[in-house]
């Protein structure tokens, strides 16, 4: 009885003040899977909220939403999409509402808007990944440049994929080559096309044997039998870090603020662990498959450089490789 009632007032001590209830709309580029099962477990602490969820990727949900603003009627509460340029921008705009009381602990502030206006909510890196029939284990981002790796390496294209370009200005933010390391892999023979599912489905099939690629593809895909292995290169990674943020025009601001302390929560966290991703608390643990996380060093990116050049980045890629 006395451990009911202390569970009792616990849980009315972490819920957010006032009433939480009513419909909370999610613009989400989560997989269909992972958005009902985030959408599920929110509902289940918060019974009295009905949510309502679209899924896309982020560019066609961030068309759909200026599509609503240009009609004067956006309908999200909430976005849980892929990267913290996007949110940028629409920080810039004064589309995001700040939310100075989120309940952050155990958060990198390295992961949180200073402004709080967005929040990390888990690290999705981009690594190497090989085919089992693969010459040799690569170990660095260099490896991709050697002659035994000619014409053998995958990677999408950061032309049309936003987690491919956070990639790209990554590497060159941080590699002593820099833009020249791209000019490296074009004359080795690598081609940028598709996004991250085309260059694990190369790299799995055997027309290419090395590719970059987002973590927990070949890490589930390894998991079922495919002959794959992924690598989190020596000099580090990059990440994108499927921020949420709460819109200025949100309806429901409190069911809003419930979700974002939701999924930064010791249960949110969890949530994404289950879901095979690192989550944005250190101590929530890691899926299976993944190396201790004191050996994945994540790179730094600057996001609002990176969408202010963003086209003088396009135009550098291009330059480099030769495409």
């Amino acid at each position: 009885m006395r451990a009911a009632l202390a569970a009792l007032f616990l849980a009315a001590a972490i819920a957010p003040s006032g009433a939480v209830e009513g419909k909370l709309v999610l613009y989400t580029s989560q997989p269909n899977t992972d958005a009902q099962q985030t959408a599920d477990a929110f509902k289940a602490k918060y019974p009295n909220v009905t949510v309502e969820w679209v899924r896309d990727g982020t560019p066609k949900i961030l068309a759909k939403l200026r599509a609503e603003i240009a009609a004067g009627q956006p309908q999200p509460d909430v976005l849980l999409i892929a990267d913290v340029v996007t949110m940028e921008g629409l920080k810039g705009e004064g589309r995001l509402a700040a939310y100075p009381d989120a309940k952050t602990d155990g958060i990198d502030a390295a992961l949180i808007d200073k402004d709080k206006t967005y929040f990390s909510t888990k690290l999705i890196t981009t690594g190497i990944v090989y085919n089992t029939k693969a010459p040799f284990v690569p170990a660095s981002w260099e490896d991709l440049t050697k002659p035994e790796a000619k014409n053998l390496v995958a990677i999408p294209s950061p032309l049309t994929s936003g987690a491919a370009m956070i990639h790209t200005v990554t590497l060159t933010g941080n590699l002593k080559a820099g833009w020249d390391y791209y000019a490296e892999l074009g004359r080795n023979g690598v081609q940028a096309s598709g996004g991250n599912g085309d260059v694990l489905k190369a790299v799995s099939g055997g027309d290419k044997l090395f590719g970059m690629v987002v973590d927990y593809m070949p890490i589930r895909e390894k998991a079922k039998g495919a002959p794959v292995e992924f690598v989190f290169p020596k000099e580090g990674v990059s990440a994108v870090t499927e921020p949420a943020a709460i819109l200025s025009t949100a309806k429901n601001p409190e069911a809003a603020k419930a979700f974002i302390d939701f999924i930064l929560s010791e249960e949110g966290q969890a949530l994404a662990v289950s879901q095979g991703y690192i989550p944005a608390r250190a101590d929530a643990g890691l899926p299976p498959g993944y190396p201790d996380r004191s050996t994945i060093k994540v790179l730094g990116f600057d996001a609002a450089a990176a969408l202010a050049d963003d086209q003088k980045n396009k135009e550098k890629f291009t330059e480099a490789m030769g495409q």
